[in-house]
């Protein structure tokens, strides 16, 4: 569903104001939320970025999409830049793509050794408890679609020319290296998903669905002032949404 339809859209419209009134909570309390969006390439990120934030006061939130490290940041502690990006009090970082590339991508385009990848999962779960327990609230969202749908969608990249943009090296190795990211996403799930710091499972085939499903979650996850007053449904629908809290042995009905 393009933008402009989603601004006539009774239901979005109520997402939104709730977002604008979970804003004003987080700025006047001076709460610290960072909000992960990850995914395979196309399955909706930015997009869904782009939904959440539309209506929001530009001065209390940012999006941070860094690029890959420079030869000073591949010489530092991996976690060091994002760690410069995270919120003040008052503020929501929106992270598109966060430290989770070395568990996915990185191993899978071979640009990170098989030891930087053990010792990223060795610490990462300890790094997010450490910034759980000073108070910044982490929800980590995974967009999941199908292979049919994501070539389709990298089909469309070649040609819309105001899309073109977003089709990198990465996003055409997508599709040949599909049983390889499926196999590390899954072993990113089985090592970091813990109750303090779930995992958050959207199926991102329809964009418009998730992305709303997405903002519930977010929306149902804060005790903000106001909360639930447009009598909008914030509970996200199940059927699109699963929440992953410890490590599981079987998440093949989520293998997207």
């Amino acid at each position: 569903m393009a933008l402009h339809s989603l601004e006539n859209d009774p239901e979005y419209l109520n997402l939104q104001t709730e977002m604008v009134r979970m804003q004003k909570w987080v700025r006047d309390n001076r709460k610290r939320i960072v909000v992960m969006f990850e995914g395979r390439d196309t399955a909706g990120k930015g997009g869904a970025i782009m939904r959440f934030v539309r209506f929001l006061n530009p001065r209390y939130y940012r999006i941070v999409a860094l690029s890959k490290p420079t030869d000073l940041e591949k010489g530092q502690w991996f976690f060091q830049r994002y760690i410069k990006e995270l919120p003040n009090p008052g503020e929501i970082i929106f992270f598109d793509r966060s430290w989770y590339n070395r568990a996915v991508v990185e191993p899978v385009m071979g640009f990170c050794t098989k030891e930087q990848y053990e010792l990223f999962l060795k610490q990462v779960v300890s790094v997010e408890d450490m910034l759980i327990e000073d108070g910044i609230k982490i929800i980590k969202l995974w967009f999941s679609i199908d292979l049919e749908e994501q070539h389709r969608r990298l089909e469309e990249r070649k040609t819309n020319p105001l899309k073109q943009w977003k089709l990198s090296t990465v996003d055409i190795q997508a599709q040949l290296k599909w049983d390889e990211y499926t196999r590390y996403k899954l072993e990113m799930f089985r090592y970091t998903a813990t109750p303090k710091c779930p995992w958050v499972v959207i199926k991102g085939n329809i964009k418009d669905h998730a992305r709303k499903e997405a903002m519930r979650y977010l929306l149902n996850s804060l005790d903000y002032s106001l909360k639930g007053n447009t009598g909008e449904r914030l509970t996200p629908d199940s059927k699109i949404v699963t929440v992953f809290t410890h490590p599981v042995e079987d998440y093949d009905q989520h293998s997207t």
